[in-house]
């Protein structure tokens, strides 16, 4: 029966069963490859929808660009949604949180236009602090590494310091400064004792910190509550994923990842949603590859081809500036991040990209020593042996610019979407072939 029982006789029971009939619809927006795919325009496109635009995960090492109009935005802390002034924007407890490079963030993107940012973003009293500490350290273990890549930014530190029990969150903020400036010390202390060759004043750290307490505070809330008396009400609600399956601390290329959970699963821990609170997982493919950094990359295209790729699509790094390398597109990634996520719609970015090119290739499986592999490898080792099999497909050799329909698009580009559609058994639902806000195509 779909009606209210009368035997429970209990108003709170009650309470609790009309929450389930009011309608939040949660959308999830993920990285399916190395990052860099895009994300940040697919959720601007459909935040147009929601109430409120969330951050799950990782900090200042991400970087999503939104361009509007001739304006370019790049968000690294800010959830992409922040450029719609009726929206709330929520960093979660799971980000971790460099406090003077998030205001960096909100003066620079104010001076081009942005309004009422302060107060239509809220920050997670659970979320972790990035201190300029953990940057020194990100530093010194990039040095001694024989670097992984990281962008330097803290992230991985903090999230140490987070596992370690030993480090400041937002709402320590809030209470009183003596006890705040001891926590700081006694962190800075054990940092100083673990890389004797590195300067940790606390003085100076202190005094830094301090400076941005005033303005930080009125922002720092309850994000647990806030999320479910959201969904509660209603509310729609837009995760924004940052970095991307393949940087996954579990199901990434480790050790060549980041330090947090960029699955839906961190959508879970890092805002405190119950699963089955989510309704669409949406999976954001570039059309063709992309990895920033070192570690293993199957499909890499060192030759002339991999070049044209970075120079036509611009691939450079909006968090780092460093140049991206590039390769074909790998369907043997996307199934395996598809496998751990459960996509229920794909977004395929940048596909005006390869107008160019006379033939294209899409990788369709693994052979190690002659045999075809199953899945990805878990071993870096075997990856790095790992001999891609390719499928070719004639290339369209005209532009999409201009194309605002499915059937509008060469009928080469639309093979090339039914490829990736029945190897992973998810429909494109939106096709990017520019930079500006109406270049998407909806399926």
């Amino acid at each position: 029966s779909c009606g209210i029982n009368a035997e429970y006789g209990d108003k709170r029971w009650a309470t609790r069963f009309l929450f389930d009939w009011v309608m939040s619809a949660i959308t999830v927006v993920l990285g399916s490859q190395w990052g860099d795919e895009g994300k940040g325009k697919i959720v601007d496109l459909l935040a147009e929808k929601v109430n409120i635009v969330a951050r799950c995960q990782g900090g200042n090492n991400a970087g999503h660009t939104v361009v509007v109009g001739d304006t370019h935005y790049d968000f690294h802390l800010l959830p992409s949604g922040i450029v719609y002034d009726n929206i709330e924007c929520v960093i979660g407890n799971g980000v971790v949180v460099h406090i003077p490079s998030l205001f960096e963030e909100m003066d620079k993107n104010t001076a081009k236009g942005l309004t009422g940012i302060e107060n239509r973003l809220l920050i997670s009293d659970r979320a972790h602090i990035v201190t300029d500490a953990h940057q020194t350290v990100d530093g010194a273990n990039e040095k001694a590494s024989g670097s992984l890549g990281t962008t330097k930014k803290g992230i991985g530190p903090t999230y140490s310091s987070k596992m370690k029990r030993n480090n400041l969150r937002m709402v320590d903020l809030l209470g009183d400064e003596g006890a705040l400036k001891a926590k700081l010390t006694k962190l800075l202390s054990e940092f100083a004792q673990a890389y004797p060759g590195e300067s940790f004043d606390v003085e100076t750290q202190w005094d830094r910190l301090r400076g941005y307490l005033e303005r930080v505070r009125p922002m720092i809330k309850d994000s647990v509550l806030f999320m479910h008396q959201a969904i509660a009400s209603g509310k729609n609600i837009l995760v924004e994923g940052a970095n991307a399956t393949m940087l996954d601390i579990d199901f990434g290329t480790y050790p060549y990842v980041t330090s947090s959970n960029c699955t839906v699963g961190g959508v879970c821990t890092g805002l405190g949603i119950p699963p089955s609170k989510i309704n669409e997982v949406i999976g954001v493919v570039k059309a063709y590859t992309t990895r920033v950094g070192a570690g293993t990359f199957p499909t890499e295209l060192t030759d002339e081809i991999g070049k044209a790729l970075g120079d036509i699509g611009h691939e450079y790094g909006v968090t780092t500036g460093r140049r991206r390398r590039c390769g074909w597109l790998d369907l043997m990634v996307l199934r395996y991040t598809h496998m751990i996520n459960g996509f229920t719609k794909i977004a395929v970015t940048k596909l005006d990209i390869l107008d160019t090119f006379e033939e294209l290739k899409v990788c369709t499986g693994y052979r190690l020593n002659g045999v075809e592999l199953s899945s990805f490898p878990a071993d870096h080792g075997l990856l790095e042996r790992i001999e891609p099999v390719y499928t070719v497909i004639e290339g369209w050799k005209s532009s999409t610019i201009d194309c605002r329909t499915y059937d509008s698009l060469p009928g080469q580009a639309k093979a090339y979407i039914r490829l990736i559609e029945e190897f992973l058994g998810v429909k494109v639902c939106w096709i990017g072939v520019g930079q500006s806000r109406d270049s998407i195509i909806v399926v």
